[in-house]
């Protein structure tokens, strides 16, 4: 499965002028929306019930039930399947965009810290090809990651990915 993702990030690279370093960062964004959307949607039904059964003056939000359950919480335009279904005149590099900045809006503690300005790159990076196709490619590569698996699986692909992008951008110093 790691070599297949690689793949298609790797055609990121070799329909633009992007060194490894820049195309890496928007790769891993990506696959941490995947991640984040897959725990988030672990914990959805649990966190829906709890939220409609409380009572009273302590009543907590959703978005706080969400976050004390998976520990953080995502605004719809945020998780992985509303990127992948975008329709096709969307400009797929500022709903990615969007997506990063409202994880922040809503969870102070990731504030200023996901990618966001490298996906400015990509969209303005001379491609051979479109590059709304290339992310929405990407989108669809990752999309086939198993959800019911935990973070180990996750945790491995970005470790590939991580030693791959290492090895691409060492190569290049000859």
């Amino acid at each position: 499965m790691e070599e297949k993702l690689w793949d298609a990030a790797n055609h990121l690279r070799s329909n633009s002028t992007l060194k490894a370093s820049e195309y890496a960062t928007p790769v891993l964004g990506l696959i941490f929306l995947k991640y984040a959307s897959s725990r988030f949607d672990r914990v959805t039904e649990k966190s829906v019930k709890e939220f409609e059964s409380q009572a009273g003056r302590s009543k907590k939000s959703l978005p706080e039930i969400y976050i004390r359950n998976c520990g953080f919480y995502l605004p719809e335009a945020s998780h992985f399947n509303y990127l992948l279904n975008l329709p096709g005149e969307v400009d797929a590099a500022k709903a990615i965009i969007e997506a990063m900045e409202g994880i922040e809006a809503h969870n102070a503690d990731l504030a200023g810290t996901l990618p966001k300005n490298q996906y400015h790159k990509i969209k303005d990076n001379n491609y051979k090809e479109d590059p709304y196709h290339i992310l929405r490619t990407l989108l669809k590569a990752f999309s086939t990651i198993p959800v019911d698996d935990e973070g180990d699986l996750f945790g491995k692909i970005y470790e590939y990915f991580l030693g791959n992008f290492a090895l691409s951008e060492g190569q290049k110093g000859g």
